[in-house]
């Protein structure tokens, strides 16, 4: 079956499924690439002095890793209510990591007055923007709607954006995307039109999604590509599923494949 790409917007992701048409079945052989590791986070609700310590031990744990990550991806709510001390501890905290890390803005990176200003400010330019390594592409995307945390959509400047991007991306080589709201089919809290984000990348060679906002563990496929969260790492906060864990993803990626592993946080 052959669509153009505005029938396949058309589609559900049910549809191309069955169809045979969802990421890794349009896109050619996964390129040669090189192994590496990274890791992912999400919501971390930094809140106030209280939270640093805890913060300090996640950066040392992350650091320590005998996989030597290239990278951290954080997937957004770096803050508690979008206050710049809270955003900038997480700047100052994480900047003593041994690799760069990459974030995307949640609802709570906002203020009560639905203002973003904080976020933009310490974090320029990282709401919509691409990276790559080692022959692996990721794409960072802004699925805020203010501070809403239920029945939002992904915004129509996104959406743009991603029409406007895509076409520069290369689709045999893998691709990883991170948004702060789900994008797996079902989740709680998922946007509602978090559709025509997993449309707009049915001819990549999509390998996974990482995401936040549900602190629970969740796992969604879509032919090869797996659509994730996870527990939180919040010094402030629990997980909506009850669970005590706290920590993140570590990820190996090689071969066009990628395997991963919860790293709880360590007590003391």
């Amino acid at each position: 079956m052959k669509l153009s790409r505005r029938q396949l917007l058309r589609q559900t992701p049910t549809a191309l499924l069955a169809a045979g048409l969802w990421p890794g079945t349009l896109a050619a052989k996964d390129a040669d690439t090189t192994g590496f590791s990274f890791l992912v986070v999400n919501d971390l609700h930094s809140f106030d002095k209280m939270c640093k310590p805890w913060f300090e031990k996640v950066v040392k744990q992350m650091s320590g890793h005998a996989e030597k990550p290239a990278f951290l991806m954080i997937a957004g709510d770096l803050a508690e209510d979008g206050k710049a001390d809270q955003i900038a501890a997480v700047k100052e905290i994480f900047a003593g990591l041994k690799f760069p890390f990459y974030v995307v803005p949640g609802n709570h990176d906002y203020t009560k007055e639905q203002e973003q200003k904080p976020y933009d400010e310490l974090f320029p330019d990282r709401l919509n923007y691409t990276f790559d390594h080692a022959g692996w592409q990721f794409v960072a995307l802004d699925t805020t709607e203010g501070t809403k945390y239920q029945n939002t959509k992904v915004a129509a400047s996104t959406l743009k954006w991603l029409d406007e991007q895509l076409p520069k991306l290369d689709k045999k080589k893998p691709l990883v995307v991170l948004t702060h709201f789900p994008l797996g089919e079902g989740i709680r809290m998922r946007p509602t039109n978090a559709d025509e984000v997993l449309k707009r990348l049915t001819d990549f060679n999509l390998r996974a999604a990482y995401s936040g906002h549900f602190h629970s563990f969740t796992e969604k496929k879509f032919g090869d590509a797996i659509l994730t969260t996870n527990r939180c790492c919040a010094f402030s906060k629990g997980n909506h599923d009850g669970t005590k864990e706290k920590g993140y993803f570590l990820v190996t990626a090689k071969d066009g494949k990628l395997e991963r592993k919860f790293v709880e946080m360590k007590a003391g």
